[in-house]
């Protein structure tokens, strides 16, 4: 919910939950280090968003992590609402939880 929460409403303040080795792979382009990621988030081609989680998943790591799988639908702008699927790697790094990996895909079918 926190992530969802800071991208729909300022998506530059996503930066305090990455490291500078975290990973995101972004309807597969890929990006490493916080900079780099965002810099991507900040520069998506829309300038509101709504994100309606329809359900998640959370399991622990065997090296204390948390893995997260999230499938719902966004609204941008004013395109039609899409469903999305993303999955996200937490870690304890120095007392807070970040995000280490992540990969995001929009659910688009071809029929």
């Amino acid at each position: 919910q926190h992530y969802y929460q800071l991208f729909d409403a300022d998506r530059t303040q996503l930066g305090a939950i990455y490291i500078d080795a975290s990973c995101l792979t972004w309807e597969g382009q890929q990006f490493q280090g916080k900079a780099a990621i965002v810099e991507k988030l900040t520069s998506l081609p829309f300038q509101k968003i709504q994100h309606s989680i329809t359900a998640q998943d959370h399991q622990p790591t065997p090296d204390s992590c948390i893995l997260s799988m999230v499938v719902g639908q966004l609204k941008a702008d004013d395109d039609q609402v899409l469903g999305f699927h993303q999955t996200f790697l937490l870690k304890n790094f120095q007392g807070a939880w970040v995000c280490t990996n992540e990969v995001f895909r929009l659910a688009l079918h071809n029929v």
